[in-house]
């Protein structure tokens, strides 16, 4: 379960079966809070917020997965160094 913050007043919760949240519905929850387009906008001005907010879910999506790809080769070095060799390989082929 994903517990938002309350930056825009409104709180919420979201949850997942199974495991953690995926890198996309993470990226989403993120863009959500960034961009909001409101219905009753000018065509021409939704149109150009809803082309901004699919290019910044590309943006932050990569910098998640870059983020998900770094830390884990943080933890595989520190187990190796921890003296877990067959465990940081396990852990690197995820």
């Amino acid at each position: 379960m994903l517990k938002a913050d309350n930056l825009s007043g409104s709180p919420f919760v979201v949850t997942s079966s199974f495991g953690g949240h995926s890198p996309e519905a993470i990226a989403e929850l993120c863009v959500n809070r960034l961009i909001e387009v409101s219905d009753k906008a000018h065509p021409a001005i939704r149109e150009q917020a809803h082309a901004l907010r699919a290019q910044m879910l590309k943006v932050v999506l990569h910098y998640i997965r870059m983020s998900m790809q770094e830390d884990r080769a943080t933890m595989c070095a520190k187990i190796r160094e921890a003296g877990f060799p067959e465990l940081a390989s396990q852990l690197r082929s995820l």
